[in-house]
């Protein structure tokens, strides 16, 4: 599967084809065909969280997917997207942040379920936080405007800090984007603007231990991996304060308790 913005329609090319992706968040960037039991997987789970996103009424929500093993970590899922049951280009679109494979630099893209899911999943499953219906209606307002593309840091790194518009990772954005949808419409404009609210409104980082040589392999190795956007003292003792998937929902459901939540599988 390659992902690119702007697919409605290109999911059993995918499957048949095995096109390998060049742009993801939280999954792995190996080279590999896809396996026709694993298209199968993908497009099943894409049905299935179609069917719920219907049967919950919602005009937007988050989903999330399991694209790495991060147990390790004490999370279970990668990367966070915005579901837009109405998008111009098409009903239940996923709008996201993608890296390029081996590079330091993402885009905004716009695909469907099935893509999303095609993506090298860990596991075959989805979060999904469905908001209360205010702030779903001021979602779509934001998601229209051209104010997600300037919350966009082309600047990729998988750990950035959540307090630092140096680099972005892709559920940094999905958090920043929230903000202009619970802030005063035209509050929040910009990255710095959307970390000051964010830290006004409550919202604390998921802290993940990364020790002194893993640190270093990762920087030495991955390009979209740095942490020189992190305190030094906290980055010295190898605490990385970094938005992950756990985190926005905390964040989400603390903020917005007309929220919900359920998995699909």
């Amino acid at each position: 599967m390659r992902a690119r913005p702007l697919i409605a329609g290109v999911l059993l090319a995918c499957a048949l084809t095995g096109v390998v992706s060049t742009a993801r968040a939280g999954a792995s960037c190996e080279n590999r065909p896809l396996e026709a039991r694993n298209a199968v997987q993908a497009m099943d789970l894409a049905l299935r969280t179609r069917d719920a996103l219907d049967a919950s009424g919602a005009q937007v929500a988050l989903v999330a997917r399991a694209g790495q093993d991060l147990s390790a970590y004490g999370l279970r899922y990668s990367h966070m997207a915005f579901a837009w049951r109405d998008h111009p280009k098409g009903r239940w679109l996923v709008v996201h942040e993608l890296n390029g494979c081996g590079t330091a630099s993402s885009s905004l893209y716009n695909e469907g379920l099935g893509n999303f899911f095609l993506d090298d999943m860990f596991l075959y499953e989805a979060q999904i936080v469905i908001p209360s219906e205010a702030v779903q209606q001021r979602l779509v307002q934001v998601l229209a405007s051209h104010t997600p593309r300037r919350l966009h840091q082309a600047q990729y790194n998988m750990l950035s800090y959540a307090y630092s518009t140096r680099y972005q990772n892709s559920n940094q954005w999905v958090l920043e984007t929230l903000a202009a949808a619970g802030a005063t419409p035209g509050q929040v404009e910009t990255r710095d603007e959307a970390q000051a609210w964010l830290k006004g409104a409550g919202f604390t980082p998921v802290t993940v231990h990364i020790p002194a040589l893993p640190r270093l392999g990762a920087r030495m190795f991955r390009a979209n991996v740095a942490f020189d956007d992190h305190p030094f003292d906290q980055r010295m003792a190898g605490n990385i304060d970094t938005v992950t998937v756990d985190a926005v929902v905390r964040f989400v459901r603390r903020a917005d308790p007309g929220a919900s939540q359920f998995v699909v599988r």
